[in-house]
């Protein structure tokens, strides 16, 4: 009875914040850091459906080489990218520390290869700057922007709305 009070309590204070509080919320992105091919990488927390630990990934045949495979995850079949071949980057072998960082959106879901996961962290929006002039190519197409420590955001909705990452069975 203890718990339900102040589980109940605690969401009462929540409800209760001040707007400005609820207003700050709205002018930062929570990220989720990366590591790829050498580089570290963000992406929007509200794209992001679990990270993942790689533990067997099954190759599929007839697929594009950026397709590395599935996964079952807890009974559910999840196909998985690896955006450095995708973006046409060094690829590196796969590691213990290798994850699968799953996006999901309304209409897609699939996961993405990550070296390593290196946290999450908070990044104000207003210090996000466009771009940098060595992100060319295909990794631009995909740009949210650059945080003030270089950090490159990925934009999760764009790859998760991009067809070129669907595989389709009649053209293959």
């Amino acid at each position: 009875m203890n718990d339900q009070h102040d589980i109940l309590l605690n969401r009462a204070r929540e409800l209760a914040r001040p707007l400005k509080d609820k207003e700050h919320e709205n002018d930062v992105l929570k990220i989720v850091e990366f590591q790829l091919g050498g580089e570290i990488y963000g992406l929007e927390l509200d794209h992001i459906l679990e990270v993942y630990p790689l533990r067997k990934l099954t190759p599929m045949p007839g697929v594009p080489s950026f397709v590395k495979g599935i996964i079952n995850v807890r009974g559910h079949i999840v196909s998985v990218i690896d955006l450095r071949i995708f973006f046409e980057m060094n690829c590196q072998e796969l590691t213990d520390s290798t994850s699968v960082i799953i996006l999901q959106s309304k209409n897609m879901e699939f996961g993405i290869l990550a070296d390593a996961i290196i946290g999450i962290d908070t990044i104000a929006k207003k210090e996000i700057m466009p771009s940098l002039p060595t992100l060319s190519g295909i990794r631009a197409d995909f740009l949210k922007g650059v945080s003030k420590e270089r950090l490159v955001i990925l934009d999760g909705a764009k790859l998760l709305a991009d067809t070129r990452l669907i595989v389709d069975e009649e053209v293959v």
